[in-house]
């Protein structure tokens, strides 16, 4: 395997660490999301499709269209647009809260879970056959460090809301 300026045939070196580990996380992140989005579009689903039925699957209730936007492992600003393509396709079911007429909630029907089950095994499949060969204590140091990262990104994003008086 060549380094990542091999591979993004870049010529110098990297400005920084950080700059060279992010374009690596970026890069690789790239290459996963491709090959994931290859497999759902077999079913006909896109990744955030996806995402959002696993989340509903795992809450197993009707939950609010927001909340599913807030667990999404990528941010979905069109979270309707989700809802709404996977609502015409009878994988999921939207009402209207009888509590607040402004919340939508969610939940997979008996149709969309039987698709998520069908799935199951090539999702596993695919993490096995893309990360299998990486050493469990590798894997374990790489969420440690990702995790590491989201959190001082979250600490970054804190500090930078309220130098500027805003909030989330």
């Amino acid at each position: 395997m060549s380094s990542l300026r091999e591979e993004l045939k870049k010529r110098g070196p990297f400005e920084s660490l950080e700059q060279e580990a992010m374009l690596a996380i970026l890069r690789t992140s790239d290459l996963l999301e491709n090959r994931l989005a290859r497999l759902l579009r077999e079913f006909n689903l896109t990744p955030s499709q996806y995402n959002a039925m696993r989340i509903m699957r795992g809450e197993g209730k009707p939950m609010p269209c927001l909340e599913v936007a807030q667990r999404m492992i990528q941010v979905a600003p069109a979270i309707t647009r989700v809802v709404d393509q996977l609502q015409s396709r009878d994988l999921i079911v939207k009402q209207q809260s009888s509590t607040d007429r402004r919340v939508h909630l969610v939940t997979v029907t008996s149709q969309g879970l039987e698709l998520l089950s069908e799935l199951d095994e090539p999702i596993q499949t695919l993490h096995r056959s893309l990360l299998g060969e990486v050493a469990a204590e590798d894997l374990q140091s790489l969420n440690r460090i990702l995790l590491a990262a989201r959190q001082n990104i979250a600490n970054a994003e804190s500090k930078n809301s309220s130098v500027n008086g805003t909030s989330k």
